[in-house]
């Protein structure tokens, strides 16, 4: 008797149909919009923390799509571990690499050597360049928070609007924030679609460079124009540094934020031009890894920007414990939206909604940024926007190039920042920082997003066309 015909066999496989049930396309759309509704209304209205919004919104989407109440959060967990351990290690090596650049002086040093090199008249280019530098390593309100004072200095000594020097820095901040890993909506979007995160970081930094300059220093002065703003009279926190205190050198603090840009790039190029087998190349392929170029970065950064500067390992210690509590409701937030996308996966959303995407007269690359404008602008956040939009068109990267699945990820990422508004905690930062209104606030960072957004997506869409 075969296990099928079998008494246990016929229970496997009344399981199994239990399990996956022949449901309709028509209903797991209508599945799909019900629970993403129920995230957005949860985030938005009630004001529910997107964690748990991203929860209770898989929970409605499984059993919509015909899933039993008892596996509803089955699906969901499995997505949240995975995504955990994909790309939680990653974002809290960050982490402790964004700490230890704050606390050493060292972020600081990178932005007043640049300012130091720099004409007045050229200040809005070097504010950019400084704040693209930094932003690679630093999450957008970490840099934002490091930045922001840095740029209301400017502006008094310079006697300019801050909308001037305060706008390419926000473009630099916001691009590596979408665009680029190991920023957390890069990494979930790459974990998703199976991309190279080292073809990724690099066509990224690509799509940033002229995107950044576009949307920052060029924007800025029509800017300034509509949106009038006398220099700031007192500076908000971090004016107040020790300068008696140790800092590390220009060189030593480029290097800690360039190592696993220049590791992770190394590994991309060895297979890229086929010596990957070789005695170098292996080398290359494990430092290269994202997980071991941000653990040797890490671990470079205790020594270059701890114990060399003086401070105890206790110390040094201290600090890495502090950098992980500022990124629990990140790496939360970033496993919630794998969990949700798994269960787009499981369910058979996903595919039905790829196999609609598929037959649109759009391109893939174009499909994946509308849907993350849509989710962008409904929740008000980059990475809710990024992670469930990565769980959507997941299945469009099926079959394409490692060039253009990259791609994909960066066109996720461009939607990802379209329009922040009034349910964007991004907005009331900046709008309070600069001392705008509401109406302001619109004409010049919202503007400026939309604008960064639609030309990354530009830069994606050319690059599909030449590689």
């Amino acid at each position: 008797m075969s296990l099928l015909t079998s008494p246990s066999g016929a229970l496997l496989a009344a399981a199994a149909d239990e399990a996956a049930p022949a449901v309709s396309d028509s209903r797991l759309i209508i599945a799909a919009v019900i629970g993403i509704a129920v995230i957005v209304a949860l985030i938005v209205w009630v004001k529910l923390h997107p964690f748990l919004s991203l929860m209770l919104g898989a929970g409605v989407l499984a059993v919509a799509a015909g899933v039993s109440y008892v596996d509803a959060f089955t699906s969901f967990s499995t997505g949240l571990g995975t995504t955990v351990a994909g790309v939680g290690i990653l974002i809290a090596l960050g982490a402790i690499i964004g700490k230890l650049l704050i606390d050493s002086g060292g972020a600081d040093q990178i932005v007043d050597t640049v300012l130091a090199k720099t004409p007045a008249k050229r200040l809005p280019w070097a504010i950019a360049f400084a704040a693209f530098i930094i932003g690679i390593p630093l999450f957008f309100e970490v840099g934002v928070v490091l930045l922001i004072p840095v740029v209301m200095l400017v502006a008094r000594r310079s006697k300019v609007s801050m909308i001037v020097v305060g706008i390419p820095a926000l473009a630099g901040l916001s691009a590596l924030h979408g665009l680029v890993p190991p920023h957390p909506g890069p990494l979930i979007a790459i974990d998703a679609l199976g991309a190279d995160l080292g073809l990724t970081l690099g066509l990224g930094l690509l799509v940033a460079i002229p995107t950044v300059a576009i949307s920052g220093p060029l924007l800025a002065k029509p800017m300034a124009r509509w949106v009038p703003l006398e220099p700031p009279t007192e500076i908000l926190g971090g004016a107040d540094r020790d300068e008696d205190a140790r800092k590390p050198s220009f060189g030593i603090a480029i290097t800690v934020v360039l190592l696993p840009v220049v590791l992770m790039l190394a590994r991309t190029l060895a297979e890229t031009i086929g010596f990957q087998d070789s005695g170098v190349g292996q080398v290359l392929d494990f430092v290269g890894t994202p997980l071991v170029a941000l653990l040797i970065t890490a671990l470079a950064s205790l020594v270059l920007l701890g114990t060399a500067m003086g401070q105890t390992r206790s110390a040094v210690s201290k600090l890495v414990d502090s950098s992980f509590a500022p990124i629990a409701s990140i790496l939360l937030i970033v496993g919630a939206g794998g969990g949700f996308k798994q269960t787009l996966v499981d369910s058979g959303v996903g595919d039905v909604i790829a196999k609609g995407l598929e037959n649109a007269p759009i391109s893939p690359l174009l499909a994946a940024w509308l849907v993350a404008v849509l989710i962008r602008v409904a929740t008000g956040s980059a990475t809710v926007a990024t992670v469930t939009a990565a769980g959507i068109v997941a299945p469009l990267a099926e079959g394409l190039s490692p060039t253009h699945v990259a791609l994909m990820v960066l066109a996720i990422g461009a939607g990802s920042v379209f329009l922040s508004h009034v349910n964007d905690a991004g907005f009331w930062l900046v709008k309070e920082y600069f001392k705008m209104t509401v109406g302001q606030t619109f004409k010049t960072w919202s503007l400026m997003e939309c604008v960064l957004s639609v030309v990354a997506l530009g830069c994606v869409m050319l690059l599909s066309l030449i590689i």
